[in-house]
């Protein structure tokens, strides 16, 4: 669905893509990860035709980027925070905006306010919405136009965890409709939960990538097993041909509670391989 190949990019002389390249499947969320300032959204304005780049390959629907149609582009869900709302607008004519310019059928505008939770508030101005409402209509209006493939630039920032979770649950359903999902957050533990394949990015360049929990377990230097006992100690042992035989007389004397092997997140992982937390850049 999407192919990157040793693309650049430079503002002012600085390179912030330095040789970038990945694949991304239909049908997948691909996360794209990293810190505030790594280069996450100038990918996705690269992406959706929006930003150029000094050099390499990107292709999209199996076209050439710079050479995709105004049809190709109505394709596309994107959700970021740059493309604000009106706000003097209701959800309802929000979106009729939007409608106007994909061509969309206005019945779908309810239907999809629905969707994500929005129901009660067709006729409500954005600049009455909570900030997790204003993020269910930016994700309404992603969705709005039956897209192929949707780009979510952080969707979830600074939300409440009941918020992000509806969130979450809502782009699963897109993916379970056959959509292609291109995520960029820097939240390790949405990337974890959501994504079938990510990059790490630092710096512009691509430190690491595959699928999350295949990235853990590669970095799963120290091999342990951590067991919860009911006297409520905690006890590791060595994660190795004997685990068994440890954790067999534990079970049978009832003295375990859980077990749990040790590794990494991928925040763990990122700060392994770059030396810095995400704040940093923030």
């Amino acid at each position: 669905m999407i192919t990157v190949k040793d693309v650049h990019k430079s503002f002012d002389k600085k390179e912030v893509l330095n040789g970038i390249g990945f694949e991304i499947k239909e049908g997948e969320i691909f996360g794209l990860l990293g810190p505030s300032g790594a280069g996450k959204t100038t990918i996705i304005k690269i992406l959706t035709g929006q930003l150029s780049f000094e050099d390499g390959e990107v292709s999209v629907f199996g076209k050439d980027v710079n050479k995709l149609s105004g049809s190709d582009k109505k394709k596309f869900g994107i959700m970021m925070d740059q493309l604000g709302l009106y706000e003097r607008f209701t959800c309802e004519d929000n979106l009729s905006v939007f409608a106007d310019i994909y061509g969309t059928d206005k019945k779908e505008i309810r239907k999809v306010l629905e969707s994500v939770g929005l129901k009660d508030a067709y006729k409500k101005s954005a600049s009455d919405l909570s900030k997790g409402m204003r993020a269910r209509l930016l994700l309404a209006r992603a969705f709005l136009n039956d897209p192929k493939i949707i780009f979510l630039d952080e969707p979830t920032s600074g939300l409440d965890p009941t918020t992000m979770r509806s969130i979450h649950k809502e782009i699963l359903k897109k993916k379970a409709e056959g959509c292609t999902i291109f995520l960029t957050t820097h939240n390790m533990d949405e990337a974890a939960k959501l994504c079938d394949h990510i990059i790490l990015l630092n710096e512009g360049k691509i430190v690491e990538e595959g699928k999350p929990e295949q990235i853990c377990r590669r970095y799963n230097h120290h091999r342990m097993l951590k067991i919860h006992l009911t006297d409520g100690t905690d006890k590791e042992i060595a994660h190795d041909e004997k685990a068994g035989d440890v954790v067999a007389g534990l079970l049978k004397e009832g003295k375990i509670e859980t077990i749990h092997s040790t590794e990494p997140t991928l925040e763990t992982v990122f700060l392994e391989l770059t030396g810095r937390k995400f704040e940093e850049e923030a």
